[in-house]
């Protein structure tokens, strides 16, 4: 008896270090964050009745919707590096696609390197910086490890890697290999001789009868499924991040997720129009869209405007199909991430972030991509799922630099000093609660007519600036390169906007001149002003 109580205890001696670890994990709460790009709020959960999203419908039922979540510029790289370090725009001087982030602010601190400096294992795999705003190790300080690039064994052995990272039909794929070989028998890079390629042959669309893995995502989704398989195993907490590249143009799935879904029954916009008392400089030319070589060939059949891009109602309900059917493709690799977390067990001690970069123009305004400050390219959604929180939907404004602080929060970490954001947790208690009175968004343009050039932001001379509260958005649009870091002068006011919610949700009027708007336009500017003031310190 003496013997085997010395046994015993050496036994519990000996395994003491390992329930350490296993306490010490468990403390920490895991998190999954799911980047998707170019996604709009057209989910289940946030009221669309046509799409099919029964995966990321789930994470809602789990988690805290926030309805009225916008972004700080809508475009990839500028609002990527704005959400991953909690800091607007102004701060991160990443305004375009081709601004390396910490070529400006070489000690930014961003969240995963935060949470790596917590003792987490942060890792990550997809689009979830944009790459060209960062180094080619996807911001090396972010991560505990390499980040991951698409081990090829995850693609569908019939079909490959996809040409140009995008296309899997027979016919294209052959005929963009013929230009690639063009462009490398002219003495092109390879990187050169892909871009060549593109300029030939670059489809909007494709449907295919294929499997989820013969396209990036899907094969990125069973990569990220070993991942979470492999970090379940190690002692340390997890932070990963797994970046979806569709919705994103070009509109490419599998067949099935096309079959979802009827041509004749896709939503057309109701508004295509100019707004009445537009401002100019707030519109684009669909220059990302013009970029597919399907396009151009259609504008000569259609009424042209000085403004965005007229399209065929026919190509129109195939982009908003091709839309729908990518959310769908997508929602279906979200569901692979969370099935696995299921069977690991992983869910009860998981915080799981999903969220799309920003909104996108679907022909209102006659305008197609992002590139604006109007409600269809900055409303973007956001989904947050704490186990220790009951599920619901608020109201309340949020914003995108709100994410660094309220995973802080989740995970029992100190939130770090000067960020532009705060913590969500108070909305995800009290869903009627407020945080913030208004979100903020901004644009540069050009000080000519709309952009033609879309990689162009850097040069430009003007920046709009976008405060949206519960009813009202207010856009005042600065010239000479003005910054909200800078003092506020009301000489460089270039225009203004006002858009009102409640009686015209398609911003069919800029009633900025309206007499019976002049008290409200007076106090959205002032607060405008006062943001100005703020973040001339910050």
């Amino acid at each position: 008896m003496k013997l085997l109580k010395i046994k015993f205890t050496l036994f519990a001696f000996l395994l003491l270090p390992v329930l350490s670890l296993v306490a010490q994990k468990s403390e920490k709460p895991n998190v999954l964050f799911i980047a998707i790009d170019d996604l709009k709020p057209i989910l289940g959960c946030y009221g669309d009745s046509m799409v099919k999203t029964p995966n990321i419908d789930r994470l809602a039922a789990m988690g805290t919707v926030f309805m009225s979540n916008y972004c700080q510029q809508a475009v990839c790289g500028p609002t990527r590096a704005s959400l991953m370090t909690g800091k607007r725009p102004d701060y991160t001087k990443v305004w375009d696609l081709k601004t390396p982030m910490r070529n400006i602010n070489p000690d930014i601190l961003s969240l995963p390197q935060y949470f790596a400096s917590q003792g987490y294992s942060t890792q990550g795999i997809g689009k979830v910086y944009d790459p060209r705003d960062v180094d080619k190790e996807n911001d090396k300080p972010s991560w505990s490890v390499p980040y991951y690039k698409t081990d090829l064994k995850y693609y569908d052995p019939k079909f490959g890697e996809p040409a140009n990272g995008r296309y899997q039909m027979s016919e294209t794929k052959k005929v963009l290999l013929q230009y690639f070989q063009e462009g490398i028998d002219q003495g092109m890079k390879k990187s050169e001789a892909n871009e060549y390629a593109l300029k030939k042959l670059k489809p909007t669309t494709e449907c295919i009868d294929a499997p989820d893995n013969a396209y990036n995502d899907g094969a990125n989704a069973l990569q990220a499924r070993d991942i979470l398989i492999d970090l379940n195993k190690k002692s340390e907490p997890f932070f990963f991040a797994v970046g979806f590249a569709k919705p994103h143009l070009p509109f490419i799935s599998p067949k099935k997720y096309w079959d979802l879904y009827q041509r004749d029954q896709m939503p057309i916009a109701p508004f295509q129009e100019k707004t009445k008392n537009a401002v100019d400089v707030a519109y684009h030319n669909a220059g990302e869209l013009r970029a597919y070589t399907d396009i151009e060939p259609l504008t000569s059949f259609s009424d042209t405007k000085k403004f965005g891009v007229s399209l065929p109602i026919e190509k129109q309900k195939e982009l908003i199909h091709g839309y729908y059917a990518a959310i769908s493709y997508t929602d279906a690799q979200v569901g692979i991430l969370l099935k696995t977390l299921d069977s690991l067990g992983l869910t009860k001690n998981t915080i799981i972030v999903l969220w799309g970069d920003h909104g996108w123009h679907l022909g209102d305004h006659n305008l197609w991509c992002k590139h604006t400050n109007f409600e269809q390219a900055t409303h973007a959604p956001l989904i947050i799922s704490s186990p220790k929180l009951k599920s619901n939907k608020t109201n309340a404004q949020t914003e995108f630099v709100d994410i660094f602080p309220t995973l802080c929060e989740l995970s029992g970490l100190k939130i770090p000093e000067k960020l532009d954001g705060v913590s969500l947790v108070p909305l995800m208690k009290s869903p009627k609660s407020s945080v913030k009175e208004y979100s903020v968004s901004q644009y540069p343009r050009s000080g000519n007519d709309p952009e033609t050039d879309r990689l162009g932001y850097a040069a430009s001379k003007v920046m709009g600036y976008s405060i949206r509260n519960a009813q009202y958005r207010y856009t005042v649009w600065m010239k000479n390169d003005f910054r909200s870091t800078e003092p506020f002068d009301k000489k460089l006011i270039l225009g203004e906007e006002l858009y009102d919610y409640k009686v015209d949700p398609l911003e069919k009027e800029n009633v900025i001149g309206e007499k019976n708007y002049s008290t409200t336009a007076e106090e959205l500017r002032n607060k405008m002003i006062a943001f100005f003031k703020s973040q001339e310190t910050n």
